[in-house]
């Protein structure tokens, strides 16, 4: 990435999507990163994978040489002794679990939040100086501010955050940057506006050396309506540095369509001009921009950029290549098949336990994305928060367990066709957990529209890098 003359990075082209869970993981984000574009890690679930790695023996040593860098050695030791196997786990053998994150938990459950973070992002900017950022859900709130913290003890540059207005996170970054306790406002079903919760985090409670002087990373929300840039740019609690638009066709979850649900044939949300975002407005805000969502090619780029936008964020392309988490055989699947258009992008309403519409891939005769699935909640990242009627909190996913979720208080109906993707997505990754009924979680792929047309960018490739990506891309003429 080049310095301008006022001695500023500049800002980068090409924002490589940061796709969970560990899809984007730190390879991906550190080859776009050598490239002087701008690399991202997902943080979705980060502790869960990271664990896993440790429990698969940890090949090539990497979690371990980004642990023997993180200043606090006793969380490391203690991560070390409870989760690292040697050689790997044993076939048939699940993994060990983390305890469920809460609305309070235990300060070594919040230091082991951190380390798996600083890992991911150590390893990343390892051996350079380009720019990294850092990719979180706002909906999945409980491990955010442990796993903010993690990423700054590693010299994160940007924090990239959407699925939700995350209108707090500038002034956490402010008091994290500075070592001080940071809060959010917890979203809990029941609870009243007069008297809401927060979750917290304190560096220095924790038993972190506060004493460490930390960069505050640049902030940018991906947003899908003007409306909610205006609100961040004017409202949040601390600076916006940009935005990232985000379409209907990008991969992943989806905002849902604004006014009145309609679905085409195939039960697919439609959208229309109320979910186009103003660009005219958003240039007025006086902020950069990136345009998300169906702009994986050279002329996206060019289109970008002579509306006013900065570059573009792309994820599908780079979701598929040699350096991304999705595991080899699944790629290889999927590439080949998409060569063949063989392949389809669903935009399901119903898989996501969020409630939020998301991008599905299949193809014909493969049973495992519409099939039946164990419903197990035991990683519990997109679990609701609610009061219950003895006043305490407690915690329903609508991919768990029909009879658990309905004794919680939770419609029956709100279950039908939901997913369980927090264990969908690590199996992705090939950390499907072994289950003791001798059942192995499938995977269950996203991707952006782009993949029904990833052809005209593979001209008869079957596999492919990241280089390649961003050859294509940033190709002149």
């Amino acid at each position: 990435m080049e310095i301008t003359s006022s001695g500023r990075r500049a800002l980068p082209t090409i924002i490589q999507g940061g796709m969970g869970v560990a899809v984007s993981s730190w390879r991906l984000a550190r080859a776009v990163s050598l490239r002087g574009q701008l690399g991202v890690v997902s943080g979705t679930a980060l502790d869960t994978v990271f664990i896993r790695r440790l429990q698969d023996g940890d090949p090539g040593g990497d979690m371990r040489r980004a642990m023997s860098a993180f200043p606090h050695p006793e969380t490391v030791d203690g991560a070390l002794e409870k989760y690292f196997i040697e050689g790997g786990r044993p076939s048939g053998q699940p993994y060990r679990l983390l305890p469920m994150f809460r609305h309070i938990v235990s300060k070594e459950r919040q230091r082991l939040t951190v380390l798996a973070n600083f890992v991911e992002v150590f390893l990343a900017k390892e051996g350079h100086d380009g720019v990294v950022g850092i990719n979180f859900l706002t909906k999945v709130q409980m491990p955010t501010l442990p796993s903010l913290y993690g990423a700054m003890l590693a010299g994160v540059d940007y924090v990239l955050m959407g699925a939700g207005i995350p209108r707090e996170i500038p002034g956490a970054l402010d008091a994290l940057s500075q070592n001080t306790a940071a809060s959010l406002r917890f979203d809990v079903e029941g609870q009243a506006a007069a008297e809401p919760l927060y979750l917290t985090f304190d560096p220095l409670d924790v038993g972190f050396d506060t004493t460490v002087k930390l960069k505050r990373p640049a902030f940018l929300p991906i947003i899908s309506a003007t409306s909610l840039a205006t609100t961040l740019a004017r409202k949040a609690n601390g600076l916006v540095e940009g935005f990232i638009v985000e379409g209907p066709t990008a991969g992943g979850h989806n905002a849902p369509p604004r006014g009145e649900p309609r679905f085409n044939q195939r039960g697919e949300p439609l959208y229309g001009d109320r979910d186009a975002v103003d660009l005219v407005k958003l240039r007025e805000l006086g902020l950069p921009f990136w345009l998300a969502g169906g702009t994986g090619s050279p002329d996206s780029l060019d289109g970008a950029l002579s509306v006013g936008a900065a570059g573009i964020q792309v994820g599908t392309l780079f979701a598929f290549c040699e350096e991304s988490g999705f595991a080899d055989n699944l790629k290889s699947d999927v590439v080949s098949r998409a060569a063949r258009n063989e392949v389809d992008v669903i935009t399901d309403p119903r898989a996501s336990p969020t409630g939020y519409p998301f991008k599905v891939v299949r193809w014909s005769g493969d049973e495992t994305v519409f099939g039946e699935r164990v419903r197990k909640c035991d990683l519990g990242y997109l679990r609701n928060a609610f009061r219950r009627e003895d006043g305490k909190v407690d915690y329903r996913c609508a991919a768990e367990p029909v009879a658990d979720y309905v004794r919680k208080g939770g419609r029956e109906e709100d279950t039908v066709g939901r997913r369980c993707l927090c264990n969908a997505l690590t199996a992705n990754i090939g950390q499907a957990q072994e289950r003791l009924e001798g059942n192995i979680e499938p995977p269950l792929l996203t991707s952006g529209d782009d993949l029904m047309k990833i052809s005209t960018f593979l001209q008869g490739r079957t596999r492919y890098t990241a280089d390649n990506v961003l050859d294509y891309l940033l190709a002149e003429g």
